[in-house]
């Protein structure tokens, strides 16, 4: 065992022994089964339970549903029957799988008899009580049916290579087999602006059966969202490199007593390969005679997206022969001890602290790691290159308000790879991706990526990667518009089209007598009017930064801060928003302005339309590069606050939707801190908990769980970019962050708040009271007394400790303005 751990060691997979005592009860708070499941898609969290390590290439689940866009491989809510174990590289809930591979145990009446391949025909019921959850292992004992005893299944995996041993309980009558399923019906998602439909279609897949080596390897085409992909990249699929493929290699420790292939519902006894598609290869295993009470299979699946040959190296490097499961779990568990443990947390409930734990856990899982030992597969040249980095599940229109900036904090050894991989995607495909999946999907609007990049280098992520070319990529999304762009609105999944980009750049965004996306041309027109000119002014401080000319600065900031009042129409109220007449005579008159879409000619649209999954009232408090001048256009300080109040006791908040998730600390930039504090509480409470539906909406990729972990903390980034977070009501008594030291810092002179031991940045967060006192009566930071509503990335990134004095009423001096409707 010492020496299967070194080798994981020196693969650089995982890190030594964790330094932090708090990393195993940590662990031990996780529920990976939060999120997991809701009412339908939209309201649900959206989250896989998994076992893998942080960031990992292929996480592995067991399967209670065949799983395509808006359903999950598990589901909580139905998950009596289990109809085997995937691995799986579908990133949120509203993408796509792609390369999918399925490992499926069960028993024959015959030694020769018939394998269940078809997924409707081969689940099998859990045993009561037998089902376990962990970060790094997964068990449950299956009814093997028929009176035919029982299966035993444990499960953990490393980033690329999955273990899992499954324990026969079962009389000698029975001929156990594991079918190793590599291509399915693959069910395709397809939308349009008045319906949205779903086709079966047949990808194919590729088995080989190795008796000698008692090993089956193949692979699986399936990427369900290449109908979303644009159409150049499309066209590169096969050109290379033969196109997308999911590879894996499957090696079992016990020899085969038998072995065979299905497709479809035809099973051919003995023979060693095949293609095409519902393709399956199996493995039989001889029941042990005599007084045996049980069969005991492992299995290892190394996965690969370049070849079967790089699988097979991925298995060397992870989980070689003579590797038990326990030693590959004790690796991957210690992997997130030293993440979680860098988490000490004081106060608050059980659940709080599972749902903080889980957060953490969550926040680390995506972007994942694509990169294989200094070579990747990339899709939108369908070529395998050199290289270190290579990282999907972009989630960027989620992930740059909030977990991103976490990952900064938290993962920076990662962000310059991240960051490469980016600018990879750019020299391959020819942009910055936008929500990456395999390959770009042209899903959700605006070019975020340059936030990510313009953000990063702001706070010091400078090496790495090549700032020239990245700011050559960002310079082009601000510049050069879509192909076709006064044709192609650009629905959300618009198939058939090319990279979006910033649609409308050319149309009316970039025109000097015009500034904002137009709605008769391009849909979600004021989000991405919003979005363009928010990205404008992450692009106008990076240019500052970078010692860019005074004509470049001049033009992105005139633009990001002259935008998005084009699209605010000061005459508009709320009076039409509410269907009951009691409701208009309470709102009357409290928020006066909103933001409305423009058709090209400089008519206003209807107040409805131009919103990516928001509103008029989410987005008109979207303008967070502008704060002061939002204010303004309010009527100030005291309007602002009222028009929020509206927004929250009118029941306009829509929390599972990222739009809205800076708008409660907007009440602190309006002098109005305790109303912050308010309503942060009020949130966290509607949409978190400790369940299986503890997310209010889609986790997109580490978004929710990073606004709770910046709200447990105290502070958030309204504004990503400019390095400022608005304090808020911290949630525990005392949570202190080990924070890793970047590669490009100096710890020993830049911090006195630098830990030698563990080699971090400690940064210290008390509250004393704070699970049952919500609001703040002063602030210190690094001991003295904070009156400004922020704290800066320079005072929280190398360590640093902030001292909340915590109440349970707000201050007697804060204003009595009204607040109606309550109950809501």
């Amino acid at each position: 065992m010492l020496e299967t751990v070194l080798i994981l060691l020196c693969a650089g997979l995982f890190s030594a022994a964790s330094n932090f005592p708090a990393g195993a009860a940590n662990v031990g708070l996780v529920n990976p089964l939060i999120g997991n499941t809701g009412p339908e898609p939209n309201f649900a969290g959206g989250m896989i339970p998994s076992v893998a390590p942080p960031f990992a290439m292929t996480r592995w689940v067991a399967q209670t549903h065949q799983n395509w866009v808006s359903k999950l491989p598990y589901n909580y809510s139905d998950s009596e029957v289990i109809h085997g174990f995937v691995g799986t590289h579908q990133p949120a809930i509203w993408m796509g799988e792609s390369g999918l591979v399925g490992v499926v145990p069960g028993q024959s009446a015959e030694p020769d008899g018939k394998i269940y391949a078809v997924f409707e025909e081969r689940g099998l019921q859990k045993k009561a009580d037998t089902e376990f959850f962990g970060v790094s292992l997964y068990k449950v004992e299956l009814d093997a049916g028929n009176d035919s005893g029982s299966i035993g299944v444990q499960m953990t995996a490393t980033s690329r290579v999955s273990h899992l041993r499954f324990t026969f309980k079962t009389a000698t009558t029975w001929h156990p087999y594991i079918l190793i399923q590599a291509s399915r019906p693959s069910e395709l998602f397809h939308s349009t602006p008045t319906s949205s439909h779903f086709n079966i279609s047949y990808p194919d897949g590729l088995v080989k059966i190795y008796p000698a080596e008692k090993q089956i390897c193949g692979y699986n085409s399936e990427m369900q969202d290449w109908v979303i992909a644009p159409v150049s990249s499309v066209q590169k699929q096969g050109t290379a490199h033969g196109g997308f493929k999911g590879w894996f290699c499957a090696r079992f420790d016990t020899a085969f007593d038998g072995s065979g292939v299905v497709q479809g519902t035809e099973q051919q006894e003995g023979r060693e390969d095949g293609f095409g598609a519902e393709l399956s290869a199996y493995a039989r295993f001889e029941y042990p005679s005599g007084d045996a009470e049980e069969l005991i299979v492992n299995v290892r699946v190394a996965t690969s997206f370049i070849s079967m040959e790089q699988a097979l190296v991925n298995l060397e490097n992870e989980i070689p022969d003579g590797t038990t499961l326990e030693d590959a779990e004790k690796a991957t568990r210690e992997a997130w001890e030293e993440k979680l443990g860098r988490v000490e947390v004081e106060g608050g409930s059980a659940d709080n602290q599972t749902v903080l734990m889980t957060s953490v856990f969550h926040a680390l899982q995506y972007p994942y790691e694509t990169h294989e030992y200094g070579r990747y597969y990339s899709a939108y040249d369908d070529q395998v290159h050199d290289g270190d980095s290579s990282y999907n599940g972009y989630s960027i229109w989620d992930t740059y308000r909030a977990e991103w900036g976490f990952l900064l904090l938290f993962a920076p050894e990662r962000v310059p790879g991240m960051i490469q991989s980016m600018l990879q995607d750019y020299q391959e495909g020819g942009w910055l991706p936008m929500w990456k999946n395999i390959m770009e999907t042209n899903i959700m609007i605006a070019t975020h990526a340059d936030s990510l990049i313009s953000e990063a280098i702001l706070k010091g992520f400078d090496s790495g990667f090549d700032v020239d070319l990245a700011w050559e990529a960002v310079w082009k999304d601000a510049t050069v518009p879509p192909e076709r762009d006064w044709e192609v609105r650009y629905e959300d999944r618009e198939e058939g089209v090319e990279y979006e980009v910033r649609a409308g750049l050319s149309s009316s965004y970039a025109v000097p007598d015009k500034g904002w996306v137009a709605d008769d041309i391009h849909s979600e027109s004021v989000s991405r009017t919003l979005g363009y000119a928010y990205d404008d002014y992450a692009l106008a401080l990076l240019a500052a930064h970078l010692n860019k000319s005074c004509d470049v600065t001049s033009l992105l900031h005139d633009r990001a801060m002259k935008a998005p009042w084009l699209v605010w129409n000061s005459e508009a109220t709320s009076q039409d928003d509410y269907a009951s007449e009691a409701d208009r005579k309470r709102f009357e008159g409290m928020t006066n302005g909103f933001v409305q879409a423009r058709n090209v000619n400089g008519t206003w649209a209807d107040p409805t339309d131009g919103f990516t999954e928001g509103d008029k009232w989410a987005y008109s408090f979207d303008i967070v590069h502008d704060i002061t001048g939002l204010i303004d256009k309010r009527g100030g300080n005291e309007a602002f606050v009222k028009s929020l109040n509206e927004h929250y006791d009118g029941g306009w908040d829509w929390f599972g939707n990222e739009p809205s998730h800076h708008i409660p600390y907007l009440y602190a930039l309006a002098g109005r801190p305790d109303l912050t504090q308010k309503r942060v509480r009020e949130v966290v409470g509607a949409n978190f908990n400790a369940t299986p539906y503890g997310l209010s909406g889609n986790e997109d990729c580490g978004q929710m769980s990073a606004w709770y972990i910046f709200g447990a903390l105290g502070f958030y980034p309204v504004n990503p970019v400019s390095r400022e977070y608005v304090f808020g009501s911290p949630f525990f008594d005392r949570l202190t962050l080990h924070l890793p030291v970047p590669a490009h810092s100096n710890p020993a002179s830049d911090s006195k708040f630098y830990d030698a031991q563990t080699h971090s940045y400690v940064l210290t967060v008390e509250a004393l009271g704070a699970p049952s006192a919500p609001y703040v009566e002063e602030i210190r930071v690094n001991g003295k007394l904070r009156e400004e509503p922020f704290v800066r990335w320079e005072e929280i990134s190398r360590g640093g400790s902030i001292r909340f004095a915590m109440k349970s009423s707000p201050p007697s001096s804060a204003p009595d303005l009204d607040v109606v409707h309550e109950e809501l």
